[in-house]
């Protein structure tokens, strides 16, 4: 029961997690906790971690990082397809880490703990047992349909 319950807290803190970065670039939160606030400040970000990239690409970077982000917290949170989610999460927050430690320093994804949030991830993908997920209510439905 434990590792079900493991699993449901790194599940739910990931995914909540990716949502809480999508939610402060369109401003959802107050300017004494945001990061950056707004959309403009983040395609500066954007462009800050990828300083080889030209600007005109910066846009296409910065919406297909939140379209990633706001489909794996979505399904994170609700448990549809958790092992490969979490697996392409434990990348994404990788190729971040890394993003981060190359333009920055590394003191940055350390101070925000992106290393620790991969690593959770990929431990996420590991864990078998299901508990409150979508997954399990599709594979007793398919089991009904046989």
């Amino acid at each position: 029961m434990l590792a079900k319950i493991i699993k449901l807290f790194l599940r739910i803190s990931i995914g909540v997690g990716f949502l809480s970065a999508v939610a402060d670039r369109f401003g959802f939160w107050s300017k004494e906790v945001s990061a950056w606030g707004n959309w403009k400040n983040f395609l500066n970000y954007t462009q800050a971690l990828n300083p080889l990239v030209p600007y005109s690409l910066i846009p296409f970077i910065a919406w297909t990082s939140t379209i990633i982000e706001i489909a794996f917290g979505v399904c994170l949170i609700a448990g549809f397809k958790t092992s490969i989610t979490a697996k392409l999460s434990g990348w994404l927050l990788l190729f971040f880490a890394l993003a981060m430690t190359f333009a920055r320093g590394i003191k940055a994804p350390l101070d925000y703990s992106v290393f620790p949030a991969s690593a959770a991830a990929f431990a996420l993908s590991l864990i078998r047992e299901k508990f409150l997920e979508v997954d399990s209510l599709i594979k007793k439905y398919k089991n009904k349909a046989k």
